[in-house]
């Protein structure tokens, strides 16, 4: 799909913030692999939540109560759809994707997992699919093994059979690295895991935001993304897990909702997904959620991909142009991507980059982004990272590219020491 047939223009309206100037210039957002911005719609849903019907849910019999719980589930179910889940049942919300992942290790892992057993993870991991796993596997007594990655940034998956043995009891694997734009074939690493004897839990948090996504179709077992990255709010974050798995978890948190009786000295549980999220939710922000499902909907996510995609195109075309300049991740036109886009300028911090960069009104993340062991791997302390979504235009990246000559420009100036 061309950029005219998308019509990022309409889509741009939706967004107030993109009109907004930054140091006296138009706003360039280009760090959407750490937050998305919010369209009008999702704005006013939390508004009109607030408004017209706040109350808490799955309690109340007053027809606010019912209002915001009838809200609050069909978001549920709406979700279910967005990933093609088999049930609602197998959605539970959290904070992040963090907390989905750390719901699982807790749950799943301290109940299934003992001394030997190994849980499979990759180079490229988010601190979020590595820390719970060093977490449990110190716990538990597990071990943690991880496939390697070759220097363009894609995992060796001929090591995985090799990898993969009876002592393996989880494969905990990004679907989309939050550094390098990579695209790890989840499907076929989940049939192979499976083969074997393991469970499937993938970090979706760069990749459901991007891409058409169908749990049933991978056949993973567990699922963890974030709503901040897809146009919602913060604060709301989603596990999907098959429901026999959420069956045979034992809650990760104790108090309100999540139980069905409770004596002085015992308690039982409640239904799954409830049986997850104890406490008041965060019922306006998932409110709001569901409208950026509606909207990512009305657009297409395949649309989405397609645009990301010629963007991506684009950006490392243009950034191949800038001398001493280096791009970390798969490159060649052949090899799918996601639109995050790390780079380095050679002699300059990428703190000062971004520096710079944000007074030229463009706005990048620079550092380790949660990622310190694919640093060291890559052998550097930090990179820029530029990343795309569905309002970024092809103008914005060559405001990009002018951005990062006036960095060069800027640093190359002499200096004069004071007399």
């Amino acid at each position: 799909m061309s950029a005219n047939a998308f019509d990022v223009k309409r889509i741009r309206a939706d967004f107030p913030i993109l009109h907004r100037r930054v140091h006296d210039k138009p706003l360039v957002y280009l760090d959407n692999a750490a937050t998305t911005q919010k369209p009008r719609q999702v704005i006013d849903a939390l508004v009109n939540y607030y408004s017209r019907y706040n109350a808490n849910i799955h309690r109340g019999i007053h027809a606010l109560a019912e209002e915001a719980t009838a809200a609050y589930e069909a978001v549920r179910e709406h979700t279910a759809r967005f990933l093609h889940a088999p049930s609602s049942r197998s959605i539970v919300f959290t904070r992040n994707t963090t907390e989905s992942i750390n719901l699982f290790a807790s749950a799943w892992g301290r109940a299934h997992l003992k001394s030997g057993d190994q849980i499979l993870l990759s180079e490229m991991e988010h601190h979020s699919n590595l820390v719970p796993w060093q977490l449990l596997a110190k716990a538990t007594g597990a071990t943690l093994a991880f496939i390697k990655m070759a220097d363009e940034g894609l995992l060796k998956l001929e090591e995985l059979d090799r990898l993969l043995t009876p002592r393996t009891k989880l494969v905990a694997v990004t679907q989309m690295s939050n550094v390098l734009g990579t695209i790890n074939p989840v499907q076929e690493m989940t049939r192979r895991a499976h083969e074997r004897g393991a469970l499937v839990l993938i970090d979706a948090a760069q990749s459901v935001p991007h891409l058409p996504v169908d749990v049933q179709q991978i056949g993973c077992d567990a699922l963890a993304f974030s709503s901040h990255k897809m146009l919602g709010p913060t604060g709301v974050g989603v596990l999907y897990a098959r429901e026999a798995l959420l069956e045979s978890m034992e809650p990760f948190l104790g108090g309100g909702e999540m139980i069905t009786d409770v004596q002085l000295t015992s308690s039982t549980w409640n239904e799954i997904p409830w049986k997850f999220e104890a406490g008041t939710p965060n019922i306006a922000d998932v409110i709001a959620f569901g409208e950026a499902l509606t909207y990512l909907e009305r657009i297409g996510m395949s649309a989405i991909q397609a645009h990301e995609r010629e963007l991506t195109t684009y950006a490392i075309q243009r950034l191949r142009e800038v001398t001493g300049l280096t791009i970390y991740g798969p490159t060649r036109a052949a090899v799918e991507r996601g639109g995050a886009v790390a780079f380095n300028l050679e002699g300059l911090h990428p703190h000062d980059v971004g520096t710079v960069l944000d007074a030229e009104g463009v706005a990048v993340r620079a550092g380790h982004h949660c990622a310190k062991p694919l640093m060291r791997r890559l052998g550097v302390v930090a990179t820029v990272r530029a990343s795309v979504y569905l309002y970024n235009t092809r103008e914005e990246i060559d405001r990009l590219v002018e951005a990062i000559h006036a960095v060069q420009a800027f640093f190359s100036k002499p200096t004069h020491a004071k007399v």
